[in-house]
């Protein structure tokens, strides 16, 4: 990657790591469920409008809304809403990655090597070893709330693929179109009929101000922004390149969250973090080496791509 890829990398990591501390200024805000609902459809009506609908079967997309934009923000919010820290939010979302492979095996029978295995194995102990932690304060329930949610996000990842979308970034922008049915019939259900509107209105005031922009940020910059130099990075690219890059988010919300929120992990939950990350990268598959004609083609390209 060039010096100028690896910054835009990181720059997407460090927009989805302040994504957990926008979720919970938007928290103070919204419901749950209506703040999620309101997230997705921030982008909904703009792709609706503006987006060529991508040339997927709906299932892919309906299977992509449901699992990445509804199952995985209903259970992470309503997690953090009932007493996830940020910090940690940020960290045990990453079990989608392992989820995703083993979701790859079972459903779509793709190949699992003994790296990838060994992998998961060390992050689904890192994993453990929190719930463990949590479970003698008993506050388990926001750990498995949020694991619900990285279930989710891996189905998705799974439609996604499966989808094979020719514009992957207007797929991601369609995904966004499914969610918001369902979060706000949710939400009217379990948090009342009025009370995400009620909310909406009172963020208009001046002390509401920071839950809109809380959605802004959420919508425009964690989704759009994020997402869409993440798709283009791994359109250059092979993904094995481009996904260690995302280790760096739980770094950027455990940081973020001790600085602005003053969180403070315990030992156990830190060491269990370091053994999470560790068994993702190492069960990252690493891209394959460039023979000497390729590295050739690449080397007369690049004139051409800097131009």
């Amino acid at each position: 990657m060039t010096t100028r890829d690896r910054l835009l990398a990181v720059l997407v990591a460090a927009l989805w790591g302040g994504n957990f501390l926008a979720i919970h200024v938007g928290l103070e805000h919204f419901p749950p469920l209506f703040l999620a609902g309101l997230r997705m459809l921030v982008i909904a009506v703009p792709a609706l409008l503006f987006v060529p609908r991508p040339q997927v079967p709906v299932r892919w997309l309906l299977g992509y809304g449901l699992g990445f934009g509804t199952v995985q923000f209903v259970f992470l919010f309503v997690a953090m809403d009932v007493g996830m820290p940020t910090g940690l939010a940020s960290l045990v979302l990453q079990a989608s990655a392992p989820f995703t492979v083993l979701l790859g095996a079972v459903l779509l029978r793709e190949r699992m090597s003994a790296r990838q295995a060994a992998g998961i194995g060390l992050a689904v102990l890192g994993l453990a070893v929190i719930a463990v932690a949590r479970a003698q304060s008993a506050a388990v329930l926001p750990v498995l709330l949020t694991l619900c949610g990285a279930l989710g996000w891996a189905f998705g990842n799974l439609c996604s693929r499966l989808a094979a979308p020719l514009k992957p970034l207007h797929l991601t922008l369609w995904m966004c179109v499914v969610p918001p049915v369902p979060l706000f019939a949710m939400s009217a259900l379990t948090e009342g009929p009025t009370a995400g509107l009620d909310s909406l209105w009172a963020s208009f005031a001046l002390d509401g101000l920071p839950g809109l922009g809380a959605v802004v940020y959420l919508s425009v910059f964690a989704t759009v922004v994020g997402s869409g130099i993440w798709t283009w990075l791994l359109q250059r690219y092979p993904a094995g390149v481009v996904a260690p890059y995302s280790l760096l988010v739980p770094v950027v919300g455990i940081a973020l969250a001790a600085i602005v929120l003053g969180e403070r992990p315990s030992v156990v939950e830190l060491v269990a973090a370091v053994v999470i990350v560790g068994g993702v990268m190492f069960g990252t598959p690493r891209p394959a080496r460039a023979t000497p004609d390729e590295v050739v083609g690449t080397e007369e390209e690049a004139p051409a791509a800097a131009a």
